[in-house]
């Protein structure tokens, strides 16, 4: 959304915000209930012989947010990652990563989060990241972002400034994704960084609109992956696109900076 976005659009995006945030809190015990539990397991999706993992936690997240998407919002499609997809009748359509970092999940770490995004046809216009175990959301629709903690009042959100690429805090899920020539172009980027943290998934990026992560990189990323993040960053003054600054929803190669000035320096070695 832009400041130019009409009014109607604008009321649009307000009553999205108020469902997803209850497909959120939906979300929240079905996903906590797994969540570092005894005898958790993975099935692995993956037929090529790597590791993609989904838990009964994935799945009972996506279940608990459709059936509040499909009680509020019935002419609204769906796209998520365990479920088939659902078409809209009313142009918009939701985006759902029920466990966005299911690696993290699996061992415990806090660092995965849920992700519902609303995609009115031709980009994402909102977008939440909810991370139930610590209790913290994020949420913005490209105009601004905004945090909050349970119990605690909202703050917005501003992406970190004036920082060049040698003093940058990049965060990735690299190696373990990419072909040999993106990871190439990652090591290009990370080699000149100050600070490199791996494996944060959609926390990274959410850091990003927070000011505590400059950049972050990747490579192999579905549309679920990354719709919801776009508003959070972009509406926290940061920039994401594709490796050659394409548009990002479709997901693929991504770079999410805090700053245009950051995001040029650290395009020019991405290119492959």
């Amino acid at each position: 959304m832009t400041d130019a976005a009409s009014p109607s659009l604008r009321l649009q995006v307000a009553d999205a915000l108020a469902a997803a945030r209850r497909a959120a809190d939906a979300a929240r015990p079905a996903a906590l209930a797994h969540f570092r539990a005894e005898g958790l397991s993975a099935e692995n999706k993956d037929a090529a012989g790597g590791f993609d993992p989904v838990t009964a936690a994935d799945r009972g997240v996506e279940a608990a947010i459709r059936e509040v998407l499909a009680q509020e919002r019935p002419a609204d499609g769906v796209l998520g990652e365990e479920q088939a997809a659902r078409p809209s009748t009313s142009g918009l359509t939701w985006v759902v990563d029920p466990i966005d970092g299911t690696r993290a999940f699996l061992i415990g770490a806090p660092t995965w989060g849920v992700l519902i995004g609303l995609n009115d046809g031709a980009r994402p216009v909102m977008g939440l990241m909810d991370q139930p175990h610590v209790g913290e959301r994020f949420w913005g629709d490209g105009d601004s972002a905004w945090w909050a903690k349970d119990g605690e009042a909202p703050r917005r959100l501003r992406a970190r400034q004036g920082v060049p690429l040698a003093e940058a805090r990049l965060c990735s899920t690299f190696p373990e994704v990419g072909t040999t020539d993106e990871r190439l172009a990652f090591e290009r980027v990370r080699d000149r960084a100050r600070l490199t943290r791996y494996g944060l998934d959609c926390t990274g990026y959410a850091l990003v609109a927070a000011g505590g992560v400059d950049l972050v990189v990747e490579a192999g990323l579905h549309a679920y992956d990354v719709q919801a993040l776009i508003p959070i960053v972009e509406g926290a003054g940061g920039v994401i696109t594709t490796w050659d600054g394409g548009d990002p929803q479709d997901g693929g190669r991504v770079l999410a900076a805090g700053s245009r000035a950051l995001h040029a320096e650290a395009m020019a070695l991405l290119a492959l």
